[in-house]
C-alpha cells in the first residue's frame, strides 16, 4: 500500500488473531477502514465478530497482531497511550447497556463527568444536545425502563457520541428492533455519520441495514475462522468468486454450488 493511500486508512487491522486459551476465535485478518466511512463487520452467527470488536476498542487483546489507529499501533501502545486513543471512540453495545438506575442524561454525563473538566451546567448543556441529536429531546429525566427499545438504543448512542469520538462503534445495533425503528437508526447513523465527520464500524448481519448504510464491509467466516472477503456489499453479493460471501448476503437463496436454479413454474 502506498503511502498516499494509506494516509486515508483511518483504521488499520493486521495480521489480527484472536484466541481464548487454545481456541482460535478468528486468525489472519486484514482490512483496512477510511476516514469518514461505515465499515461493517459481517458474518453468520459465531463467527467472532463481537470478539473482533472488543480488540479494536480494547477490551480483547489479540494473540498476534496489532490494530493501528492513523498508523499508531494500538496493542503496542503502553497502557497510558492506549487508554487516550480510547477516548477517541465512542461505543454502543448490544442492548445499549444503560445504566438502570440513571435517568438518561445521567448516562450520557457519565463519559464527560470522568474524562473532561466541564462544569455542571456545561455537561448538561452537552447531554440536551446529545439526546436531542438523537430524536429524545425532552426526555433527559426518564429512565431506560420508561422508554422503548428503540428509544433506549438511541440513548446508547447518544452516550457513545458524549465526547465527540473519531470513531464511533456499534455492536448489533438493530437487534431486537422492528423494521420501522431500525429504519429509522440507519438513517440517523448515517446523518450522525455526515454531520459529526466521525468513521462508523458496526457489527451486524441484519442484510438490509448492511445495504443501506455501509460503504465497506469484511465477512467474517466461522469455518475457515478467517475473513473470505472485503469490499463494497453489492459488489461482494453480485460479482464475489466465493460462494459463501455471494450466499450469505443474497440471504441463503443461492442454489449450491454445481445445482442449476430451478425452472420457472409455468
Amino acid at each position: 500500500m502506498t503511502e498516499a493511500v494509506r494516509s486515508d486508512i483511518h483504521i488499520d487491522v493486521r495480521d489480527l488473531t484472536l484466541a481464548y486459551g487454545s481456541f482460535v476465535v478468528q486468525q489472519n485478518l486484514d482490512f483496512q477502514i477510511k476516514h469518514g466511512e461505515v465499515f461493517v463487520i459481517m458474518g453468520g452467527s459465531g463467527c467472532g465478530k463481537s470478539t473482533v470488536l472488543k480488540s479494536m476498542i480494547g477490551l480483547k487483546s489479540p494473540a498476534r497482531g496489532d490494530v493501528y489507529y492513523e498508523r499508531e499501533a494500538f496493542w503496542s501502545a503502553s497502557e497510558e497511550r492506549r487508554k487516550a486513543l480510547m477516548h477517541k471512540f465512542g461505543v454502543m453495545f448490544q442492548q445499549g447497556a444503560l445504566w438502570s438506575s440513571m435517568t438518561l442524561a445521567e448516562n450520557v454525563a457519565l463519559p464527560l463527568t470522568q474524562y473532561t473538566k466541564l462544569s455542571e451546567e456545561e455537561i448538561e448543556d452537552v447531554c440536551a444536545l446529545k439526546l436531542a441529536l438523537v430524536g429524545l429531546a425532552g426526555f433527559e429525566a426518564f429512565y431506560p425502563n420508561e422508554i422503548s427499545g428503540g428509544m433506549r438504543k438511541r440513548a446508547a448512542l447518544a452516550r457513545a457520541m458524549a465526547l465527540d469520538p473519531e470513531v464511533l462503534y456499534f455492536d448489533e445495533p438493530g437487534a431486537g428492533l422492528d423494521p420501522l425503528s431500525a429504519k429509522l437508526q440507519d438513517d440517523l447513523v448515517l446523518e450522525l455519520r455526515d454531520s459529526l465527520g466521525s468513521t462508523v464500524v458496526i457489527v451486524t448481519h441484519e442484510l438490509q441495514s448492511i445495504f443501506a448504510i455501509a460503504d465497506n464491509c469484511v465477512f467474517l467466516d466461522p469455518d475457515t475462522k478467517t475473513q473470505l472477503a472485503t469490499g463494497s456489499p453489492k459488489e461482494l453479493r453480485d460479482h464475489s468468486d466465493i460462494f459463501a460471501v455471494r450466499n450469505f448476503l443474497s440471504r441463503g437463496t443461492l442454489p449450491a454450488e454445481g445445482q442449476s436454479s430451478p425452472e420457472p413454474v409455468a
